[in-house]
């Protein structure tokens, strides 16, 4: 027999069809099951049409049978089959889609849903075998056809035995070599696995045979091997059913089984959605933080699917890193897939669906803050900083979308409230949102900045996260309402202005002294318009916080800015008194006094003293 060529430009075509389209060997199983589905399908399809066809879905199926010994893999189906002519159009033609030209066909009918669409994906074959053979019999022809392939040298085809309708794949897979390992390929745990991965959502049984054991009829304690066929797929996807049939518990084993979490989700999303590009999407939003969540080895996406078929484990388009935490994934036949199916060859309507999904994430997340909202706090305990990012980064574009799931302790409530909240509070002489940054709730409750303020019934958002301050600096204002930190130089409270004016002008020249005393380490000394008991704090002028300073120092390439400090004196305690004195009789004991102050300055706000060891030679010094 003369071996034939296949039909292409060069026998580089095939070449690169086998070693460069698809970056993924395992999908070779995905792709040839993927094409025993179609072949299955065409009998359905054709049955509309053709009284003499009966379809019943029942008596369909793939098998998948692996022989270690003769090294071969084998993928049957009881489909349409294909006749000795479609053998030469389908497999000796590359890039020649029978699956293709049928659904084009038939693209007036409603529900022809095919999935292979570029004839490529059988070559995928190649990768794992050195030898593929198909034996196939039409529904067409009463004689089989056998197709064999060693690859690029080309195939021979002559008539076969088969008893039954179908298709017949039957690989001879390669040898180990140094870099790979193709016995895998042959192992029942392996190919159980890819097929759960890729085509667990086939329509049609993907059933195995299997070796079991069970007790020997007549004995108490002898077993037997027997072997079974045990379908190995689920078959209906849990996201094309209907809600009404499913229970929270359904959804929970299935997020669990997917092992997009470990424990329970703390939000089920589901919905289906037609139009311009119709979709089904299956969504979570975990009770808890991956462990690996904010490291460079977290991976977001979702899962995408293309008619029930894993096309991306990953899809990061899909997501915005904002709501990266979201896990699940999408279903749609409308994709358009580029030649392999691993990805996709444009992206309008990936782009579509992901706008909607951002969407849907927002309106769940708000949907949960006003209706459930102890379990909104939860979310946002584990969550709230990636939003807060989110509203950071990229210059401000998303923190309009944001703004409204944003929540901070306050000081009043002791809990966390939202912006919305703490607008509707507000007094009616309030000109900002105040804010106080710190470590912890209970250090900046200690904060003596916040003196003032709440002295006067302010109400105070407190700023614990690292990304706090960044954010609010982004979003500058929230309906018309600016931020202000309990440390910035100008609270906007004017009649203690007035007050500490007096001081500012009587005590000038005692002021300049403590601030060339401190050398430059402060911009100003200052009389204080916000401290009540305490004696000493430093505020800032600027862009630049003193919280600002101390996250960007602890950067590995820190630039090294700071903020420009202010040190305010509380001219009413009695320490004021000290300074005084010691600026008419003791120069020297008022250098030592600001340098004390200004160092216990630093401390109330966390930073670091410069020399700890004058420090503690200046407090001796002051007690002797």
């Amino acid at each position: 027999m003369t071996k034939k060529q296949f039909k292409a430009e060069s026998k580089r075509l095939l070449d690169l069809m086998i070693n460069s389209i698809y970056t993924n060997k395992e999908i070779f199983l995905r792709e040839l099951i993927s094409n025993a589905s179609d072949a299955i399908d065409k009998n359905y399809y054709r049955s509309l049409t053709d009284s003499n066809v009966v379809f019943d879905k029942d008596v369909f199926f793939i098998e998948i049978t692996a022989d270690k010994d003769n090294r071969t893999l084998r993928i049957s189906d009881n489909g349409i089959g294909m006749t000795k002519e479609e053998l030469e159009e389908n497999l000796g033609t590359i890039a020649q889609s029978g699956s293709f030209a049928f659904k084009n066909e038939n693209e007036s009918k409603e529900g022809v849903d095919i999935i292979g669409q570029f004839g490529v994906g059988f070559y995928s074959a190649f990768m794992v075998s050195d030898l593929v053979t198909v034996i196939s019999r039409s529904v067409n022809s009463d004689k089989a056809y056998k197709w064999v392939s060693g690859g690029v040298e080309g195939y021979d085809i002559e008539e076969s035995e088969k008893a039954s309708l179908g298709t017949e794949i039957i690989l001879k897979i390669k040898e180990n070599a140094e870099d790979e390992k193709y016995d895998e390929y042959l192992e029942e745990y392996r190919l159980r696995a890819l097929i759960k991965k890729y085509s667990d959502f086939i329509k049609y049984p993907v059933r195995m045979l299997v070796k079991k054991s069970r007790l020997k009829e007549g004995t108490e304690n002898e077993y037997e091997d027997f072997y079974e066929y045990e379908t190995l797929n689920s078959m209906v996807p849990i996201w094309r059913k209907n809600k009404s049939e499913l229970t929270q518990e359904d959804y929970d084993n299935f997020y669990l089984e997917k092992h997009f979490g470990y424990e329970k989700p703390l939000k089920t999303v589901h919905s289906s959605v037609e139009g311009v590009v119709s979709y089904n999407t299956l969504l979570f939003i975990p009770a808890r933080k991956p462990y690996n969540y904010y490291t460079k080895e977290f991976q977001k996406g979702l899962e995408l699917y293309s008619n029930g078929v894993l096309i991306m484990e990953k899809c990061a388009d899909l997501l915005p890193d904002y709501f990266s935490f979201v896990q699940g994934l999408v279903d749609s036949a409308d994709l358009s897939l580029n030649i392999s199916r691993e990805l996709l060859q444009h992206d309008r309507q990936l782009k579509f669906i992901a706008k909607k999904i951002k969407d849907k994430i927002k309106s769940e997340l708000l949907s949960m803050f006003k209706n459930d909202r102890e379990k909104y706090d939860e979310f946002f305990r584990e969550f709230g900083s990636q939003l807060k990012y989110g509203v950071y980064s990229d210059f401000g574009m998303h923190k309009e979308e944001l703004q409204d799931l944003l929540l901070f302790h306050s000081s009043t409530e002791n809990k966390l409230v939202s912006l919305d909240e703490y607008i509707s509070r507000m007094k009616e002489d309030q000109k900002y949102i105040y804010y106080a940054t710190g470590e912890n709730v209970e250090k900046i409750e200690k904060m003596p900045q916040t003196e003032l303020l709440q002295d006067k019934g302010f109400e105070i958002l407190y700023f614990t996260d690292e990304i706090d301050e960044f954010a609010i600096k982004m979003l500058m204002s929230y309906k018309d309402k600016e931020f202000k930190s309990v440390s910035s130089g100008d609270l906007g409270l004017e009649a203690d202005e007035k007050d500490s004016g007096m001081d500012a002008e009587d005590n000038k020249e005692l002021f300049d002294f403590m601030k060339e005393a401190l050398d430059g380490k402060v911009k100003d000394v200052r009389a204080s318009k916000r401290l009540k008991n305490h004696p000493v704090c430093l505020t800032n002028e600027g862009e630049l916080s003193i919280e600002m300073e101390k996250v960007l120092s602890m950067m590995p390439d820190s630039p090294g800015i700071k903020a420009d400090k202010i040190l305010e004196i509380n001219t009413s305690h009695e320490i004021f008194g000290t300074l005084r004195q010691a600026f008419t009789e003791d120069k020297d004991k008022l250098k030592l006094l600001s340098n004390l102050l200004y160092n216990q300055a630093l401390l109330i706000e966390g930073l670091t003293i410069d020399d700890p060891v004058k420090f503690a030679n200046d407090v001796c010094q002051l007690i002797r």
